[in-house]
């Protein structure tokens, strides 16, 4: 009898111990089931979004062709994108932010939430989506402020004293002048906004389309070189240095042989097509449409408030620590009240309404920040889906292995036809960094002032300059000279091609020099 109870118990004990195997394979495969079906829908909608972007770039590249503006498709990328991107929140919060997902679940035990899908969207608006919202706007809320500075000093004649300079008929001078006042004035404010208010004034000096379409080329290339030189110039400077990428001296450092090379070389060589003599029309003090401009002296101090305003915002920033638009903004504010002072009769006879700034320029001002936005937006969505790391991994980059030069080369290359601040900004995204970055100063390329940045910095820059339509910029011009593609490659496309290589020689060189002055100093 006791040997038939052991054996019923033997016989229940192995039963159980099987129940529980198959239980535990059960779930095993159950889990198993649940993330292959994760990765697949995570898989198929990542290579939705990243084609609605990559369509996006290709509409961008060909805009001369599809009439479609660029910001429109920029804007429709990032709100399409993220909308996908939060429709699948569960999904990429789980491969992508698990960890912040558990702790923002369990900050408050006593916290009781009614939906999983309610807390994950919740979660992406918050620590997902609003710091990239909050880095775009820095970038916006620092290009309204400068392109309002340069609308206010404009419109009060601060800038009359160019076309003053221009009072030559020799072609060489002009171009010249033209090119040097371009570039300075293009690293302190956006290149945009001193392209097209050189044209505007080159517009009202040359007659001849043809002699325009060389002068206006030229201010195109001073813009870009100089604008990239320093961290307030351009979008992508501003983008670097507001991740804390790069400090402004060291970048301007860093770049200022590089810029001069690639703007002086293709600029000698336009000179030299030129002919010895420029037709002009007479140049006069413009009128601006009341009896009461301001004097010399008062236009010299509201260009010493905007301009030398903005050479200091750099050292607000290092004081501070504050984004440089909060420096930009008080800038405005200041320029402001002294323009409401100066003008304090044109204000009360309501005068300043007959004061405009081309028309050209406004819609290039809010083109240009919604344009900014929108990529910014789309390139966010695209990194949160994993595909930049995933990117990264496949090409075998890493701290080890940065291949800076060969980025460059590519973000140059792909530049020529795509919108610079969308490639640059594709390229600032493929190092996988913290979002908000407290980087130190190092050896690596990826750290601080590092090489990475300069190069796909200056690559990106380069290559807009080759055929013309890789900045915005540059259809600017176009547009307002009906000018080609094949026009611009063939008279300026290769110089610029031309400086840009011997400009991107100049900085490997340099980097050398230094890296081996280095290893010798240690």
């Amino acid at each position: 009898m006791w040997q038939k109870y052991n054996k019923i118990l033997v016989n229940y004990y192995f039963s159980v111990k099987t129940g529980k195997k198959i239980h535990s394979i059960c779930r095993y495969i159950e889990n198993n089931c649940y993330l292959c079906v994760r990765n697949v829908k995570i898989i198929v909608m990542t290579l939705v979004i990243v084609g609605i972007f990559l369509i996006g770039c290709l509409l961008i590249a060909t805009e001369n062709i599809t009439k479609v503006n660029r910001a429109a498709v920029a804007i429709f990328a990032g709100t399409v994108g993220w909308v996908l991107y939060i429709c699948f929140g569960m999904d990429f919060v789980t491969s992508q932010h698990a960890y912040e997902f558990s702790n923002y679940l369990h900050a408050d035990e006593w916290n009781i939430i009614p939906d999983n899908s309610v807390a994950v969207k919740n979660f992406i608006s918050r620590f997902v989506f609003l710091p990239y919202v909050g880095r775009a706007a820095e970038i916006v809320l620092f290009l309204l402020s400068t392109m309002t500075i340069v609308e206010i000093l404009n419109n009060n004649g601060c800038f009359d004293f160019i076309s003053q300079l221009l009072r030559t008929r020799k072609s060489k001078k002009m171009l010249w002048t033209l090119a040097i006042v371009t570039f300075i004035i293009s690293a302190n404010l956006d290149n945009l906004t001193t392209t097209v208010m050189m044209l505007t004034i080159m517009h009202g000096i040359i007659p001849s389309r043809r002699q325009r379409m060389f002068y206006g080329s030229a201010i195109l290339l001073a813009a870009n070189c100089g604008g990239a030189l320093t961290v307030i110039g351009n979008p992508e400077g501003l983008v670097l240095w507001n991740g804390g990428l790069v400090t402004a001296t060291a970048f301007s450092m860093a770049l200022f042989l590089p810029c001069l090379a690639a703007w002086l070389i293709p600029t000698y060589m336009i000179s030299r097509q030129l002919p010895e003599r420029v037709e002009t029309e007479w140049i006069v003090m413009p009128y601006r449409g009341d009896d009461t401009r301001l004097n010399v002296w008062q236009r010299l101090v509201m260009l010493f408030v905007g301009i030398g305003g903005l050479w200091f915002i750099p050292t607000f920033h290092n004081i501070t620590k504050l984004s440089p638009f909060l420096g930009a903004l008080c800038v405005l504010a200041i320029l402001w009240v002294v323009n409401e002072i100066f003008n304090r009769k044109l204000m009360n006879m309501d005068a300043m309404v007959d004061r405009r700034t081309p028309r050209v320029l406004q819609y290039g001002v809010i083109q240009m920040i919604l344009f900014v936005m929108g990529i910014m937006m789309a390139v966010a969505v695209v990194k949160e889906t994993g595909a930049f790391n995933a990117l990264t991994e496949y090409l075998g980059v890493d701290e080890q292995n940065p291949s800076v030069w060969t980025h460059g080369v590519v973000a140059g290359v792909i530049s020529t036809v795509l919108d610079n601040f969308a490639t640059a900004i594709n390229f600032f995204s493929l190092p996988d960094l913290p979002l908000q970055n407290e980087l130190l100063e190092g050896t690596t390329d990826y750290s601080c002032n590092g090489l990475y940045w300069q190069v796909i910095a200056y690559c990106v820059m380069a290559g807009g300059n080759v055929l013309g339509i890789g900045t915005v910029s540059g259809l600017a011009l176009m547009k307002m000279e009906r000018m080609r593609i094949t026009w611009f490659f063939r008279n300026i496309g290769w110089k610029a091609l031309l400086g840009g290589i011997i400009g991107l020689a100049i900085l490997w060189l340099s980097h050398n020099l230094v890296s081996g002055a280095t290893c010798l100093l240690i």
